[in-house]
């Protein structure tokens, strides 16, 4: 062996898809439109692990805003399986963030 250390190989960065919502308040919006938001969350956790295409990670509220966030391999094949039940939201302006990469790649679909 060439080498003093056995270090590991090096990952591809962790890709994302992050859903931005507005809701109708200024901070947390809505009991119903949380639940929502909760229920989607569920769909799509169990609709990406069926896929096998990554993990959806949680949701953040406040501002007058709903961000759900997921992480895999791939962003475009993330978002394919999660975007019925993104677009199906009710709530606008709605847009998705991908990341297929490094943040500088990152781009936008309005939904």
């Amino acid at each position: 062996m060439d080498t003093l250390f056995d270090l590991p190989e090096p990952q591809a960065p962790e890709q994302a898809v992050i859903a931005h919502y507005r809701l109708s308040d200024d901070q947390y919006g809505s009991p119903a439109e949380r639940a929502a938001i909760f229920d989607a969350e569920r769909a799509m956790t169990a609709t990406v692990e069926a896929a096998g295409v990554g993990e959806v990670d949680g949701n953040e509220f406040g501002g007058g805003e709903a961000v759900l966030y997921a992480y895999g391999a791939d962003a475009e094949a993330l978002f394919k399986v999660m975007e019925p039940t993104l677009r199906g939201l009710p709530f606008r302006p709605a847009y998705v963030v991908l990341r297929p990469g490094s943040r500088q790649t990152e781009y936008r679909v309005d939904l």
